[in-house]
C-alpha cells in the first residue's frame, strides 16, 4: 500500500495511506451519479413548466450552476471530500498534511477541465498512476494529494480516553488552550509511535507541545502524550 509521508507546521512528520486510482475512480462515479440524477430532476422540471423561452434559458442556467460547482463547493464544505470521496472514504490533504486552502481546492477545480473533462480523465489517471504521491495534474500545481480516512486500528486500539473517574485530577490544566487539531495530531503521533517504534517522533512531538502551552514536562514523552489527551478529553467533558 502506497503511503506519503508529510510534515505538519508543528514540523512533525506523519504517513497517510494513499488513495488508489481505483477509489478516486469509484468516487467520481458516484459523484456524476448525483450529477446525473440532478441533471434529469431539473430537466423535467423545466420541460414541464410552462414559461416562456428567455425565461426557461435563465432558470436552466441558475439551476445548473450547482452542477457546474459541485466538486469545488462540496470539498469546501466537506472538508476536503465530496459525497463520493466521503463514501469512499478518502479526501483530500494539503501536502503538509493540513486542510486545503481555498486556493489548493481552487486550483484542483480549474484543472478538472485538463485532467478529467477535455481528454475524459484520461490525463488524471496517467499522472496518478505515475507520480510518487498519487496525484492528478490539478493536485500536482494545487500542493495537494487524496489519502484514506479509514481508520487504521480497530475500536480497542485507538487512543480516545474515556475518563469515568469523577475526581480525576488534570495534570496539565493548560490543555484549555488547545485545539481539536492539536489533540488529533497528537493521537496521530502516538499512533506512529505504536506502529514503528520511533520514540524520538514522541518527543519532538512533547517538546512542541510544551512550547505551544508554555509548560515544562518531567514525564517520558509517551506518557506525557497520552496524559494530554486524558486531561483534554476530562476538561472538555467539562465545558
Amino acid at each position: 500500500m502506497s503511503t506519503i509521508a508529510v510534515t505538519t507546521s508543528q514540523n512533525i512528520e506523519l504517513d497517510y495511506d494513499l488513495s488508489s486510482v481505483g477509489e478516486r475512480i469509484v468516487a467520481g462515479l458516484i459523484d456524476y451519479a448525483i450529477l446525473f440524477a440532478y441533471f434529469i430532476i431539473v430537466s423535467l422540471s423545466i420541460s414541464f413548466s410552462k414559461m416562456d423561452s428567455s425565461t426557461t434559458a435563465i432558470i436552466f442556467f441558475v439551476a445548473f450552476l450547482p452542477f457546474c460547482f459541485y466538486s469545488l463547493a462540496s470539498e469546501l464544505l466537506l472538508q476536503g471530500q465530496s459525497v463520493g470521496k466521503r463514501v469512499m472514504k478518502i479526501k483530500v490533504i494539503s501536502l503538509n498534511g493540513e486542510r486545503a486552502s481555498f486556493s489548493q481546492y481552487l486550483i484542483r477545480w480549474l484543472f478538472r477541465l485538463i485532467d478529467i473533462w477535455f481528454f475524459s480523465g484520461l490525463i488524471a489517471i496517467i499522472t496518478i498512476a505515475v507520480s510518487q504521491r498519487k496525484q492528478r495534474l490539478g493536485d500536482l500545481v494545487a500542493g495537494t494529494t487524496l489519502v484514506k480516512t479509514k481508520a487504521r486500528t480497530t475500536f480497542n486500539q485507538t487512543l480516545y480516553t474515556q475518563v469515568i473517574n469523577e475526581n480525576y485530577k488534570v495534570i496539565y490544566p493548560e490543555v484549555i488552550h488547545l485545539k481539536d487539531s492539536d489533540i488529533q495530531l497528537i493521537k496521530e503521533v502516538l499512533l506512529s509511535v505504536k506502529k514503528t517504534g520511533n520514540t524520538i517522533l514522541a518527543l519532538e512531538a512533547m517538546r512542541k507541545i510544551e512550547n505551544l502551552l508554555s509548560i515544562k514536562s518531567q514525564h517520558e514523552p509517551r506518557f506525557f502524550l497520552e496524559t494530554i489527551l486524558s486531561d483534554y478529553n476530562y476538561v472538555a467533558s467539562q465545558s
